[in-house]
């Protein structure tokens, strides 16, 4: 979620795809298990310029995964001693707000500022909102109910 808005800049911002192709390709890699970090494969496919499709899609899903697993295997050694100290412990307190931070804009832009376009869409937004979060509904039957909503509402 943190790249989202890097990503959707790097993609849309030129002319590769449009906005709401982004968008479809993030609902699929919401809908589906794993990490989010699979929906660069998805851009890699349907991104505009070649290499694309199973190409492109393979070196987009290894670009995104190669920095961090290299990282990785350069900080084990250290992590041990690393993460006892007051200091690191205070850093890494401060990167996990950091990142709530981020997460919060990442959903305020592109998801929410595409999404919500009306007091109608916003409505739905809550009421999704409320039933996964107070009511505990399982989310399988909020996406079912929503887009029940959603579709009535564009009827009407």
């Amino acid at each position: 979620h943190v790249v989202l808005p890097l990503l959707q800049a790097e993609v849309v911002n030129p002319g590769w795809m449009t906005n709401d192709t982004f968008l479809a390709g993030y609902g699929a890699a919401q809908a589906v298990p794993g990490p989010l970090f699979t929906f660069a494969a998805y851009l890699g496919a349907v991104v505009g310029p070649a290499p694309n499709g199973l190409l492109g899609a393979s070196i987009c899903l290894i670009a995104v995964f190669l920095p961090g697993f290299l990282l990785l295997l350069g900080a084990l050694p250290f992590w041990d001693s690393f993460r006892k100290r007051p200091t690191a412990q205070a850093a890494m307190r401060g990167a996990n707000a950091a990142v709530i931070g981020i997460l919060g804009a990442a959903l305020y832009s592109p998801v929410w500022t595409s999404a919500v376009l009306n007091p109608y869409d916003f409505a739905l937004a809550l009421t999704g909102f409320i039933l996964l979060v107070v009511w505990k509904a399982p989310p399988w039957i909020v996406v079912v109910l929503l887009a029940a909503g959603g579709t009535l509402l564009h009827v009407m």
